[in-house]
């Protein structure tokens, strides 16, 4: 790729490029070859966000009526489970017979949809497949999304006009690494099975994108919704569920992650019409919602300590305790001297009262919210108002799952 720079958070940074980038990109060089009988060490591809990448062709092997390759994904500075894995394409004429030995390129999902009659997209081996409805991915299908899946389809058409063919090909998919990366992203919980997605909506990947995250969110929320479900439980992350399933002992099947955007959350869940939704969080993250804030992220905002040591003070603590708790590092840390004050309670309820208020804020009345804290080391620390009601909601439709 030729160097592309950004200014994102306020550094310097490499952008990177999709996996539907990668797998364009090698269906196009896959067919130049295929249709040529010329090898090609790179190729060029035009990005929806208006990007030319010059990528490198890798693990050319040609058979009968067929050629498969590869292009390495780079996610540049932004974290990426999927960075520096091998995006593969095989593109094969109708009577090509690909060895069964040849299991990267044996397709095991078939394509439910053809953007043109000529051009056939298949997953294979580490591409998932859609099992679930609420995606932009029809059930039974390959997990390639709609703009990757246009851009494999525009660039085999172009080499094909190009090389005067007329007939048919199939694009195979395929991402030898797939499984592996699978169990560490959200397609599990998405109904997603066998692998990764192929995704990408411009092609590019911007540096620690906050809009990443939060479509990945949305997409979580579309797919309760298509599904069903009229109440979400979210956690803000790994602790949230792992809590939640391990002491809580709560199907945590259908939960929604939000990261640390409580805001679009909630308004999310306003437009799409739910009925409720149920934060379970650590006090670190929920904390901060007493204070109104709705991106709890520390680089936009940390009152926890403020709040904390504000509320011990209206509740008779003197200013060397306030202090103090201002100037503990952890929640956990603020919770041991509020309760070693015996102001925890009071105290607790000031901060639960306030979530209550600032979500509600948030959802104009328009749906119920609650909220529950906690800590790994003294456990549940306080629940809002209709908490235990929403709670039970969830441990109903857990109940109901297992006896299906």
């Amino acid at each position: 790729m030729e160097s592309e720079l950004v200014v994102s958070q306020g550094k310097l940074m490499h952008r990177g490029y999709t996996t539907g980038s990668c797998a364009a990109a090698a269906s196009k060089a896959a067919a130049a070859m295929l249709f040529s009988g010329e090898e090609t060490d790179s190729v060029k591809l035009d990005t929806p966000k208006g990007i030319t990448l010059t990528l490198d062709v890798l693990d050319i092997f040609r058979g009968p009526g067929y050629v498969r390759c590869a292009i390495r994904k780079d996610s540049g500075d932004d974290p990426d489970d999927t960075n520096g894995t091998l995006i593969y394409a095989t593109v094969s004429l109708p009577d090509a017979k690909i060895p069964d030995e040849e299991l990267l390129m044996k397709p095991f999902t078939p394509s439910v949809e053809q953007l043109d009659e000529h051009v056939e997209i298949w997953g294979g081996i580490g591409v998932g497949k859609v099992t679930k409805p609420g995606l932009s991915c029809k059930v039974g299908g390959p997990a390639i999304n709609p703009v990757p899946r246009k851009m494999i389809t525009q660039e085999v058409v172009t080499v094909m006009k190009q090389s005067n063919y007329d007939g048919a090909v199939r694009v195979v998919i395929a991402i030898p690494e797939g499984r592996e990366i699978a169990p560490k992203t959200f397609n599990p919980r998405l109904g997603i099975i066998d692998g990764i997605s192929v995704l990408g909506t411009s092609g590019i990947v911007e540096p620690m994108s906050d809009r990443a995250l939060i479509d990945t969110m949305y997409t979580e929320i579309d797919s309760r919704k298509a599904n069903g479900y009229n109440n979400l439980l979210v956690f803000f992350g790994n602790y949230g569920a792992d809590f939640t399933r391990d002491e809580m002992k709560l199907d945590i099947s259908s939960a929604v992650t939000c990261s640390n955007f409580v805001g679009e959350l909630l308004d999310y869940a306003v437009l799409k019409g739910f009925e409720s939704v149920l934060i379970i969080g650590h006090s670190g993250k929920l904390i901060k919602l007493a204070q109104g804030v709705m991106n709890t992220h520390s680089k936009y905002a940390d009152c926890r300590s403020e709040f904390l040591a504000l509320q011990a003070m209206f509740h008779g603590a003197g200013t060397d305790v306030g202090k103090e708790i201002y100037q503990a590092l952890t929640t956990d840390e603020m919770t041991k001297i509020l309760k070693r004050e015996g102001l925890f309670e009071p105290v607790i309820e000031e901060a639960v009262n306030k979530i209550d208020f600032y979500m509600q804020k948030r959802v104009h009345g328009k749906l119920r919210t609650g909220a529950i804290l906690f800590s790994n080391v003294y456990g549940i620390l306080g629940k809002t108002g209709e908490a235990d009601e929403l709670l039970k909601l969830h441990q109903d439709v857990g109940e109901q799952n297992n006896l299906k």
